[in-house]
């Protein structure tokens, strides 16, 4: 079931940082989705009308700064957590889910089960995946920490690409930052 919200408007910018170029996107209430690498404002927008039906996208590059500032300091490895607030909306499962992933160590990796056993769910691993694959704001609740549990690396939204390149930059941050 889709929440209503009780304003119209969803504001987003573009993020650009050397390599890295995606839309983020936030209510009046903190941010609420953080594109793929390198996809069309059409993701978004497609995003925003499943999701939040009715409202209107309004560019919004001074309000949305300070997340995009965020977003930045992490792709520079000098930022390990985020500060801003979040507007994530979802099941209760889905959230207990999402703020699981929001523990997992910058520079670590947990497996679906180890998920699903953080959340006293051992038996829902499949539950967790189709979870995780539902998070709307990769990189600050960062699903891309999650593979499988021989160590593969497994699916993404932004792409196993993206993964990659988030899981080596942390990994290379780790080793500067220590």
């Amino acid at each position: 079931m889709v929440e209503k919200i009780t304003h119209n408007l969803i504001y987003w910018t573009l993020v650009k940082h050397e390599a890295w170029n995606m839309y983020i996107a936030a209510t009046s209430k903190g941010l609420c989705y953080i594109g793929s690498q390198g996809k069309p404002f059409e993701e978004l927008a497609a995003w925003v009308q499943a999701r939040f039906p009715g409202c209107t996208l309004e560019q919004e590059d001074v309000k949305l700064q300070s997340f995009a500032e965020e977003l930045v300091e992490y792709f520079q490895g000098v930022r390990k957590s985020f500060s801003l607030p979040f507007d994530l909306r979802g099941t209760p499962f889905q959230l207990a889910v999402w703020k699981a992933l929001s523990e997992i160590p910058y520079g670590q990796t947990w497996s679906y089960s180890d998920v699903a056993t953080h959340i006293q769910k051992p038996a829902s691993v499949r539950a967790v995946g189709t979870a995780i694959g539902a998070n709307p704001i990769l990189i600050t609740v960062p699903c891309h920490r999650v593979i499988g549990k021989n160590g593969a690396l497994t699916g993404y939204r932004g792409g196993l690409d993206m993964k990659v390149q988030l899981l080596n930059l942390e990994q290379t941050s780790s080793w500067v930052n220590a």
